[in-house]
């Protein structure tokens, strides 16, 4: 299995509703977003995706969210953005950049400190765009 993969680190804030301590509270986490894509098969570029297309719709997806309160990302369903769901709202973000990538996966790893993360993997699509 061939993979690339880049990061960025994004500060925002967020709050675990019903918990005691600074984490009841609205804080900031400095957050690593990193992300991969695998393929089995290299294209006929010999990449496994084009890594500006990569970089840009990670820069894309961490301005969104650069020194906000993740409020503004979870799903009604949720009572409190945690790193899964912040990862799978990234993948939801970015995924559509890799439309191109009709056989691959795309990881999303968020990092709230230097020992825990969350994650979230799903295959990438087709459709006009190129990755």
């Amino acid at each position: 299995m061939h993979f690339v993969g880049t990061a960025v680190e994004v500060r925002a804030f967020h709050i675990m509703p019903d918990v005691e301590g600074p984490e009841g509270e609205l804080h900031s986490h400095d957050y690593r977003i990193e992300v991969d894509v695998k393929r089995e098969r290299l294209d006929e570029r010999g990449m496994v995706c084009d890594l500006d297309v990569l970089d840009a719709a990670l820069a894309a997806t961490a301005e969104t969210v650069r020194d906000r309160n993740l409020e503004i990302i979870r799903p009604p369903d949720m009572i409190a953005v945690t790193v899964e769901v912040f990862a799978r709202w990234a993948y939801d973000q970015i995924v559509a950049a890799l439309s191109d990538v009709d056989d691959g996966q795309l990881t999303v790893r968020i990092w709230e400190s230097a020992e825990a993360y969350g994650g979230y993997q799903g295959p990438t699509g087709t459709a006009t765009n190129r990755c």
